[in-house]
């Protein structure tokens, strides 16, 4: 095993040709628990518990064996005018390298979605990297603008 950037230690290349997503549903209470610890995890106002965290609309919830990693895929028309397949939500605490972890989840999109785009929005103020969005450009997406909001928006190559 190498080592990774934090020092964790990181899956060789050969051993990253094994699947490492399965697939889910939303509501997996280990992908729940990891969506807490996200950036971008919502409360209800009200103090009701979350038992999902995806929302409506088509999906794809993708996690680790061990849970320690998820990643969700949304089909539609966002309110900034993106369009294509989000990634709405993805979070890595697993040994997997993550930019290994986006090229498969990309995979399985294109399986499941022919043709369509990828992307993502990334808080560059809510995230400690000093490049933000790096695993995702090491897996050979780009950057390609930002959201009147300030998101950075990420889209594959």
């Amino acid at each position: 095993m190498r080592q990774g950037c934090s020092g964790r230690k990181r899956h060789s290349q050969i051993e990253m040709s094994e699947p490492l997503w399965w697939i889910t549903r939303d509501g997996d209470a280990e992908c729940l628990k990891l969506y807490d610890r996200h950036y971008s995890s919502r409360k209800y106002k009200d103090g009701r518990i979350r038992t999902k965290f995806v929302g409506p609309g088509e999906q794809i919830v993708l996690r680790t064996w061990e849970g320690d990693a998820a990643f969700v895929w949304k089909r539609f028309i966002d309110a900034s005018g993106q369009q294509g397949v989000n990634c709405s939500f993805f979070r890595n605490e697993s040994n997997h390298r993550s930019s290994d972890l986006i090229r498969q989840a990309d995979a399985i999109a294109d399986f499941c979605w022919p043709g369509e785009r990828h992307y993502t929005y990334v808080n560059a103020k809510a995230i400690r990297s000093t490049n933000p969005g790096y695993c995702f450009i090491m897996a050979g997406w780009r950057r390609c603008g930002i959201t009147k909001g300030g998101l950075i928006i990420l889209e594959r190559t």
